[in-house]
């Protein structure tokens, strides 16, 4: 496997259920992980080695504000959108501990109060159009880790028609984290590693 996503033929324009059950049985490396985006299934790297401390300190900072009920994690569980058929792996996720009581290999998109996703140079276009249209429309935070551009997006307020309000901070300044949450958000540890390595590993 590569460092870019990578996507797997299917039966053709198959009904979301039948991709979903394919995404499930399908044999994934260690470190890699399926999702189905715009209606494909993408098997992809999961976060970089360097992302940890970032999702860590991300994690430990919003699980005092968490909903209650409501679990904080960067564990790889696949959340669904029927809706939109689309079924993502975010970076880190905040849910609603009773989604995970279900059989099964997949949660419902539903019961998330916010998800984060980490960018990297190949899979970037996803985090900002196709998971930020997916999300937009149902879960009430979603906050961008741009490692790229050195900056934190922090989206709330979903509608049928995507997220209403937005707002971003550089790392190192604070970045307030909406409602059900309600706090700021420290990012001075965000900063990893130039990401010019990046590029040449993309």
């Amino acid at each position: 496997m590569t460092e870019r996503p990578t996507a797997i033929n299917a039966s053709p324009v198959g009904a979301f259920e039948d991709m979903l059950r394919i995404v499930e049985e399908l044999d994934t490396p260690d470190g890699y992980k399926a999702e189905l985006i715009r209606g494909k299934i993408i098997v992809s790297p999961w976060s970089k080695l360097r992302y940890k401390k970032v999702m860590k300190s991300l994690r430990l900072q919003l699980e005092p504000h968490a909903p209650e009920g409501h679990d904080v994690d960067v564990a790889p569980f696949l959340f669904t959108f029927p809706g939109s058929e689309r079924g993502f792996g975010p970076d880190l996720h905040v849910a609603d501990e009773s989604a995970f009581d279900a059989d099964g290999r997949h949660a419902d998109g539903a019961a998330l109060s916010l998800v984060a996703e980490l960018t990297s140079t190949s899979t970037k276009d996803a985090d900002w159009l196709d998971k930020l249209d997916t999300y937009g429309r149902i879960v009430p935070v979603y906050l961008v880790l741009d490692m790229q551009d050195r900056e934190v997006t922090a989206f709330w307020d979903p509608s049928p028609k995507g997220y209403r309000s937005r707002h971003s901070a550089p790392f190192g300044e604070p970045l307030h984290v909406p409602a059900p949450f309600g706090f700021d958000l420290d990012t001075s540890g965000f900063v990893v590693r130039a990401e010019a390595e990046d590029t040449r590993e993309a």
